[in-house]
This record gives C-alpha cells, structure tokens and sequence, in this order.
C-alpha cells in the first residue's frame, strides 16, 4: 500500500475494504497510523486466533474452504479443484443486489475466475495465518458495517472487532447478507471524508 501511496503522491489517504478486504484495511490502520487518518471494514472477518469467538459458526457449508485452508495449500488447493458455490451463502437481498446496483461485482468474478484459481487459495491461507498484527494496536477511527444476516462472515466477526478495536463504530443492517452490505460504500464514504482532518481523497 505504501508504494502505491508514493506512487499516486498520497502522503494521508484512508482505506476501506470489504469481505475478504476487510483484514487488509485494518492491517493499512494498524501498521500506517500516521498515513491512514480513518478506515472502513464491511463485513470483514476476524482473525482466526480471536478469543472467545466460534470463527466458524454460521458460515455457510461450515466455512470448509476456510476449514481446508487451515490443513495447508496443498489441501486449499484440493478443495478447489471439486468446490461448488453454496446457494444458501447469500440470501434474497444479496442476490437482488447483484442482479441490479452491484451487477458488475458478478462480471469481475467472472473474469477472476477465468484467470484461474489462485487468488481464492492465496486469501483463504491468509485468513487463516497469523495476521502479523493486533487490532488492539488500532490508534485511528474505524467503521464496521455488518450484516445481521451474514452467512459467509458472521455477524459475530463485528462483535469480536468492535470489542478488541478502540476506535471503532458499528453500522448494523439487521436485514442484508453478504452481498447487500456493499450498499453501506456510499455511507462508508461519507464517513471516512467526515472524519479525516485534510481533503478527501479514498484508496
């Protein structure tokens, strides 16, 4: 992240990411307090070494492809070859999101996949790893927007981040699942401008 900040002449910018982006805005606030001013996370998992927290439960298909990360690549790689997406990951709401506003989500995948497989093996291993960071050590404002019907990161994530991160506010959508959630970026936005001090500018 750095590199590209110097590469686009950005010396303060905040970062948001969601899902599987999640964990990497948070590792941009943790580690770059003094470039990142605010951070946003839509249903971003924990990490896997959280206490008190059942990582797994309520994922759909029991999280096995995140179960299967844990046994190693080879094993995450295995899994990928006969893997076939669960229905029930996503719920009424997501998939009218992405049949209208968030369609070109559907696309991109689409094409990732058509690039092959890796970049689903590569997240999943970093999921599950160490994340070579405490969000304890989180100094900066951070939004969590959750899901309340979330079956890929459970809204339990949210709670364990919102306990263990000081600076953290909670938007909740009692009602969307994973894919819904996309439509709090416009909100996450206006926070993120909100509570930086200079002008605007995302990454």
């Amino acid at each position: 992240m750095t590199q590209l900040a110097d590469q686009l002449g950005l010396e303060r910018f905040a970062v948001m990411g969601a899902s599987g982006g999640g964990p990497h805005a948070l590792a941009c606030a943790a580690v770059l307090p003094e470039q990142v001013p605010a951070t946003a996370c839509l249903a971003s998992l924990a990490p896997l070494q959280a206490d008190a927290l059942d990582w797994f439960g309520g994922m759909a298909s029991d999280g096995e492809s995140l179960r299967a990360a844990l046994l190693g690549r080879a094993a995450r790689e295995e899994f990928e070859l006969t893997a076939e997406f669960d229905p029930e990951s996503f719920n009424d709401r997501d998939y009218a999101t992405l049949a209208g506003t968030w369609a070109s989500l559907g696309t991109d995948v689409g094409l990732a996949a058509a690039d092959g497989t890796e970049g689903l093996v590569v997240d999943d291993l970093a999921f599950v790893l160490p994340w070579g960071f405490s969000v304890a050590d989180i100094v900066t404002p951070v939004l969590c927007a959750q899901s309340g019907r979330d079956r890929v990161v459970p809204p339990p994530h949210v709670t364990w981040l919102l306990q263990n991160t000081p600076e953290t506010e909670l938007r909740l959508r009692p009602r969307d699942g994973h894919s819904s959630v996309l439509n709090a970026c416009a909100l996450a936005m206006d926070w993120l401008c909100a509570s930086t001090t200079s002008p605007c500018r995302l990454g």
